[in-house]
């Protein structure tokens, strides 16, 4: 077994990544998929959104990319079975300053997941909404990028520049790097914004734009502040049933 590996990423902040991330995870679990969530955002909000105590924390992603810690030693379960979590605090922003000094500063979270490769079927990683270099340790550790974009003004505004990002990493680092999809995010289907966004979306990326799109919901956004998935807080919700949805979506893609 060797897990696929699949970041989340959009340079936009507020585009419902680390949600996506978190139930997404969440899903694959529950379809008996042995999951791990790797917080590689500095914000370390997939870590709270899973009821994670910071303070508790032995070792984090910081330590990881440092050298002063494993992946395996780092790595935590959640109350979910089949779902870990590597998780992570503000220091990893300071890390990076850190590891641009380093020896192969580009590989160290490659070399990390690579580690733990063989324990999991899917490993995804949350990554900043920057264009850093956490961002690029993150798509070259990665099989597949997945791209969330809400469908609101300016959704399109700097993916262009991210999908160019990709292709550099592709061409000297990882060529086997593929864009798994778009995941339209923040869906509200009683505006005509929403729906002419999506369509946008569709004409842009055509069958890389996911069938399910995630709407706006209360319960989605209400979930991280309990500290669980939407699935957890509220299976019946719109939410959870869209991240129900898009996650059989996205297994019959990586199959």
């Amino acid at each position: 077994m060797s897990a696929k590996v699949i970041c989340i990423t959009n340079q936009k902040g507020g585009v419902g990544k680390t949600t996506t991330a978190v139930n997404l995870c969440y899903y694959l679990a529950k379809d008996r998929h042995k999951t791990l969530l790797v917080d590689f955002d500095p914000q370390g909000n997939a870590t709270s959104g899973l009821g994670i105590d910071k303070n508790d924390l032995k070792s984090t992603m910081t330590e990881v990319v440092l050298g002063t810690a494993t992946m395996k030693d780092t790595v935590k379960k959640t109350k979910y079975k089949n779902y870990d979590l590597a998780p992570t605090t503000p220091e990893l922003a300071n890390a990076e300053v850190e590891i641009t000094n380093m020896n192969k500063k580009f590989v160290r979270l490659r070399d990390a997941v690579n580690s733990v490769r063989e324990d999991y079927d899917y490993i995804v990683i949350d990554l900043p909404p920057s264009l850093s270099l956490l961002t690029v340790n993150g798509m070259i550790a990665s099989d597949y990028l997945l791209l969330p974009v809400q469908t609101e003004f300016y959704a399109l505004e700097g993916v262009a520049q991210l999908l160019e990002s990709m292709k550099l990493v592709m061409k000297q680092a990882n060529p086997n790097l593929k864009l798994l999809g778009v995941v339209a995010t923040m869906y509200d289907k009683r505006t005509s914004l929403s729906a002419q966004v999506f369509r946008e979306i569709k004409k842009y990326f055509k069958k890389l734009t996911f069938k399910t799109a995630i709407p706006r919901n209360v319960r989605v956004a209400e979930a991280p502040s309990h500290g669980v998935p939407v699935g957890d807080y509220d299976k019946f919700s719109k939410g959870a049933k869209a991240y129900k949805e898009f996650t059989k979506e996205l297994e019959a893609r990586t199959k």
